[in-house]
């Protein structure tokens, strides 16, 4: 997904921006890609390049988790 498109997408239950990882969080695997919206708590998975921004398919994390993605976002540079 290019920059632009990720920019258009917003978590479907919040309305708020996501964080988009594009080799996972580790940051080394493309099929690992996924978004994550820190306001709902919601992790959406990536398959073959396209989120999959389903609130019934999406993982719902922990406050820590979410703390702890939004951080490696920012070490990674990744934007909001």
């Amino acid at each position: 997904m290019t920059p632009d498109a990720v920019a258009l997408f917003v978590c479907p239950r919040s309305k708020q921006p996501l964080i988009y990882f594009p080799r996972g969080e580790d940051d080394r695997d493309a099929s690992q890609a996924f978004l994550v919206c820190p306001s709902s708590r919601l992790r959406y998975r990536v398959e073959d390049g396209f989120p999959v921004l389903l609130v019934d398919e999406a993982t719902e994390l922990s406050a820590d988790e979410v703390a702890r993605l939004v951080e490696r976002a920012r070490v990674l540079g990744l934007s909001r």
